[in-house]
């Protein structure tokens, strides 16, 4: 082996090294950022579904299934969910030829889907700061010592 071809190997192994970790680093915030979105939907799957969604919007139940890997008949069964707790957004398709239009979902965004957390997670502390008060065990009369404020800069 030449010198040249020993220098090409090593900044071959060199960008390597250097690819694999910011590879890995995206890898781990997605899934963090899917843990915690998980988290704040309930399950992995309606996590997955608003991910695509917000990447997607105005996508068929078929397209997301499509597009996540996930069953159809479990992408509908959550996006029906997701449309009664108004995380997602659904409307007919517009198309010009005769049939049925298909229904189509837009998530929404990500500042309002925090402020709805934010809400449930105050009134959850505020009940447990509140609990000697609902117990009877405390004569104080404050009452929502807790409270969340989100902004959006």
């Amino acid at each position: 082996m030449t010198a040249d071809q020993t220098t090409e190997r090593r900044a071959d192994s060199a960008a390597d090294e250097q690819t694999e970790p910011s590879d890995c680093t995206i890898s781990e915030f997605d899934d963090g950022l899917i843990d915690l979105l998980a988290w704040i939907l309930d399950t992995e799957t309606r996590a997955r579904i608003y991910v695509y969604l917000r990447e997607h919007p105005h996508s068929t139940s078929e397209e997301v299934a499509t597009g996540t890997g996930l069953y159809p008949s479990t992408v509908r069964e959550a996006l029906a969910e997701l449309t009664e707790d108004e995380t997602v957004e659904r409307r007919k398709r517009k198309s010009s030829g005769a049939g049925n239009n298909p229904y189509e979902y837009t998530a929404i965004a990500p500042s309002d889907l925090v402020k709805g957390v934010s809400e449930q997670v105050q009134e959850q502390l505020n009940a447990v700061f509140n609990l000697d008060r609902h117990l009877g065990t405390d004569g104080s009369d404050e009452t929502e010592p807790v409270t969340i404020t989100v902004r959006e800069e």
